[in-house]
Protein backbone atom coordinates (compact mmCIF):
# COMPACT_ATOMS: atom_id res chain seq x y z
CA UNK A 1 0.00 0.00 0.00
CA UNK A 2 1.02 3.26 -0.70
CA UNK A 3 -0.73 6.99 0.22
CA UNK A 4 -0.32 9.99 -2.01
CA UNK A 5 -0.61 13.45 -0.94
CA UNK A 6 -0.04 16.39 -3.47
CA UNK A 7 0.67 19.78 -2.83
CA UNK A 8 1.84 23.10 -4.68
CA UNK A 9 -1.66 23.82 -6.22
CA UNK A 10 -3.08 27.26 -7.11
CA UNK A 11 -3.70 29.85 -9.18
CA UNK A 12 -0.92 31.51 -11.92
CA UNK A 13 -0.74 33.82 -14.65
CA UNK A 14 -0.10 32.66 -18.25
CA UNK A 15 3.34 32.66 -18.05
CA UNK A 16 3.98 31.35 -14.84
CA UNK A 17 5.52 28.96 -13.29
CA UNK A 18 4.80 25.98 -9.99
CA UNK A 19 5.96 23.37 -8.75
CA UNK A 20 4.08 20.14 -7.44
CA UNK A 21 5.20 17.68 -4.92
CA UNK A 22 3.73 14.31 -4.11
CA UNK A 23 4.55 12.70 -0.87
CA UNK A 24 4.60 8.83 -0.69
CA UNK A 25 4.51 6.87 2.03
CA UNK A 26 4.22 3.83 3.04
CA UNK A 27 5.76 0.37 0.69
CA UNK A 28 9.20 1.15 -0.85
CA UNK A 29 9.32 4.39 -2.63
CA UNK A 30 12.21 3.61 -5.28
CA UNK A 31 10.59 0.46 -6.65
CA UNK A 32 7.56 2.25 -8.44
CA UNK A 33 7.05 3.89 -11.38
CA UNK A 34 5.44 8.02 -10.60
CA UNK A 35 3.89 9.77 -12.84
CA UNK A 36 1.61 12.86 -13.04
CA UNK A 37 -1.68 12.93 -14.53
CA UNK A 38 -3.84 15.97 -15.16
CA UNK A 39 -8.20 16.12 -15.87
CA UNK A 40 -9.16 19.19 -17.14
CA UNK A 41 -13.42 20.17 -16.35
CA UNK A 42 -15.18 17.73 -18.96
CA UNK A 43 -12.15 15.88 -20.31
CA UNK A 44 -10.83 12.39 -19.22
CA UNK A 45 -6.92 11.52 -17.01
CA UNK A 46 -4.07 12.62 -19.19
CA UNK A 47 -0.94 11.75 -18.49
CA UNK A 48 1.26 14.69 -17.89
CA UNK A 49 4.75 13.20 -16.98
CA UNK A 50 6.09 9.90 -15.94
CA UNK A 51 9.36 8.81 -14.33
CA UNK A 52 10.51 4.78 -13.82
CA UNK A 53 11.69 3.28 -10.86
CA UNK A 54 15.49 3.14 -10.13
CA UNK A 55 16.75 4.61 -13.43
CA UNK A 56 14.61 7.59 -13.29
CA UNK A 57 13.79 7.55 -17.09
CA UNK A 58 11.76 10.22 -17.90
CA UNK A 59 8.69 10.76 -20.64
CA UNK A 60 6.26 13.56 -21.09
CA UNK A 61 3.41 14.74 -22.89
CA UNK A 62 3.66 16.38 -26.30
CA UNK A 63 1.71 19.21 -25.21
CA UNK A 64 4.14 19.88 -21.92
CA UNK A 65 7.90 18.77 -23.46
CA UNK A 66 10.24 21.63 -23.01
CA UNK A 67 8.24 23.32 -19.64
CA UNK A 68 7.47 20.69 -17.53
CA UNK A 69 9.92 18.32 -15.33
CA UNK A 70 9.65 15.53 -13.84
CA UNK A 71 11.71 14.74 -11.27
CA UNK A 72 11.92 12.43 -7.62
CA UNK A 73 14.06 12.25 -4.55
CA UNK A 74 13.78 8.69 -3.38
CA UNK A 75 15.19 9.31 0.05
CA UNK A 76 12.88 12.01 0.82
CA UNK A 77 10.03 9.38 -1.02
CA UNK A 78 9.03 12.74 -3.39
CA UNK A 79 7.91 13.26 -6.83
CA UNK A 80 7.81 16.68 -7.91
CA UNK A 81 6.39 18.72 -11.19
CA UNK A 82 8.17 21.87 -12.51
CA UNK A 83 5.62 24.03 -14.76
CA UNK A 84 7.25 26.53 -16.41
CA UNK A 85 5.22 28.93 -18.99
CA UNK A 86 2.59 27.75 -17.95
CA UNK A 87 -0.87 28.20 -20.77
CA UNK A 88 -4.20 28.32 -19.67
CA UNK A 89 -5.58 24.68 -20.71
CA UNK A 90 -2.69 23.55 -18.30
CA UNK A 91 -5.61 24.73 -16.11
CA UNK A 92 -6.88 20.73 -14.39
CA UNK A 93 -6.43 19.05 -11.73
CA UNK A 94 -3.27 17.01 -11.05
CA UNK A 95 -2.91 13.66 -9.79
CA UNK A 96 0.17 11.93 -8.59
CA UNK A 97 0.06 8.02 -9.53
CA UNK A 98 2.27 5.21 -8.14
CA UNK A 99 2.98 1.78 -9.90
CA UNK A 100 4.39 -1.61 -9.31
CA UNK A 101 3.39 -4.38 -11.65
CA UNK A 102 -0.43 -4.25 -11.29
CA UNK A 103 -0.81 -1.84 -8.54
CA UNK A 104 -1.58 1.19 -9.17
CA UNK A 105 -2.30 4.17 -6.33
CA UNK A 106 -3.71 7.69 -6.87
CA UNK A 107 -3.40 10.95 -4.52
CA UNK A 108 -6.42 12.90 -4.39
CA UNK A 109 -5.15 15.83 -7.01
CA UNK A 110 -4.35 19.33 -6.66
CA UNK A 111 -5.95 21.91 -8.65
CA UNK A 112 -3.83 23.99 -11.04
CA UNK A 113 -5.49 27.20 -12.64
CA UNK A 114 -4.09 29.18 -15.18
CA UNK A 115 -5.54 32.70 -15.54
CA UNK A 116 -4.80 36.58 -15.97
Amino acid sequence: QVQLVESGGGLVQPGGSLKLSCAASGDTFSAYGMSWYRQAPGKGRELVAGISSFRGITNYADSVKGRFTISRDNAKSMVYLQMNSLKPEDTAVYYCRARRGSAEYWGQGTQVTVSS
